[in-house]
């Protein structure tokens, strides 16, 4: 079957009027983020850096939304015989108090044997380190275990100020 030429141009006037990304049916691209899409036009694409996925069945899925909990009230909504009595909370502060200068102790106590041990950058080798990078890794080894034990007795400093003292 032959067109006429008036039908002819009609109909390549009418392609040439149909965006890119139309005539792009089945095209998909895939673009930097893990972005898929069909609305671009090839050199758009090309400029974002997407490539082509032909032919390629693409399944989105929607993420489920979080689930809400029942709130929590605020305290001023409380009722109010849920309040601590002030004897029981000084007994629970100074309990929190003791527990806390008995680990500042022993975290003060084991961090004087690493530094003990440390010798100022320059502990005893071992038997087992007759390899240089062995005793340097050992070294090393201590000296962030004495960075992080600094730390901690810094944070339980800071604790035991808290309570007030």
């Amino acid at each position: 079957m032959r067109l006429p030429p008036l039908c002819l141009a009609a109909v390549l006037a009418a392609a040439a009027h149909v965006p890119a990304r139309a005539q792009a049916t089945g095209v998909v691209y895939r673009c930097p983020g893990n972005l898929y899409t069909s609305e671009l036009t090839p050199k758009a694409a090309e400029e974002k850096g997407c490539r082509t996925i032909e032919g390629a069945p693409v399944t989105v899925i929607q993420g489920n939304r979080p689930r809400t909990g029942t709130p929590v009230p605020p305290a001023a909504s409380r009722p109010a015989d849920s309040k601590v009595d002030p004897a029981a909370q000084r007994a629970r502060d100074g309990d929190s108090r003791r527990i806390l200068e008995a680990e500042l102790k022993k975290e003060e106590d084991q961090l004087a044997a690493l530094q003990k041990e440390f010798n100022g950058g320059e502990p005893e080798r071992h038997g087992d380190e007759k390899n240089y990078q062995k005793y340097l890794d050992r070294v090393a080894e201590m000296k962030a275990a004495i960075a992080r034990k600094e730390s901690d007795i810094a944070a339980l400093r800071r604790e035991l100020a808290k309570l007030g003292g």
